[in-house]
């Protein structure tokens, strides 16, 4: 399946490969929308999160914005912030992923771009079919929780 774009919301997956240079090459259909650089930062579940530049900023300036005093959001904020890495889109549509981000998630050659409303997501190939089977499995009580907060 491959990453669709539409009016700034990203959605499917697409199987690719990271290079011996360490590049990952974007799905054409979503490098309109991501624009010329891109911030790459430690994602949740072991993957790593892309945002376009304009989404990124919103992001940063509400993580910036959040109360010091508690842990949790201390973490979360280092966990986001301190991890970012903004680059460019290169004219053939690929982004650097450094190593300390690569290692981060455990990305190996072959990786999934998985396109979530405001961002992009990559994972290592093996890590993604794990956490699909497993949300598939388990999808009626994910639902059952959504419904409860009014998701649907």
């Amino acid at each position: 399946m491959e990453v669709f774009e539409k009016n700034g919301m990203f959605i499917g997956e697409y199987t690719h490969s990271i290079d011996t240079k360490k590049r990952l090459s974007l799905p054409s259909k979503v490098r309109g929308e991501l624009g010329s650089r891109v911030v790459v930062t430690r994602g949740l579940d072991q993957c790593l999160f892309v945002y376009p530049m304009k989404t990124w900023e919103a992001l940063a300036e509400k993580l910036g914005s959040m109360p010091i005093g508690e842990g949790g959001t201390r973490s979360f904020v280092r966990l986001m912030l301190a991890g970012a890495f903004d680059t460019e889109v290169d004219s053939q549509g690929r982004i650097l992923i450094p190593d300390a981000l690569k290692d981060y998630a455990g990305l190996s050659k072959d990786v999934i771009v998985a396109g979530l409303w405001n961002r992009l997501e990559v994972w290592d190939e093996t890590k993604w079919k794990h956490y699909k089977q497993d949300a598939e499995g388990n999808s009626e009580r994910i639902a059952e929780e959504l419904g409860k907060m009014g998701a649907y």
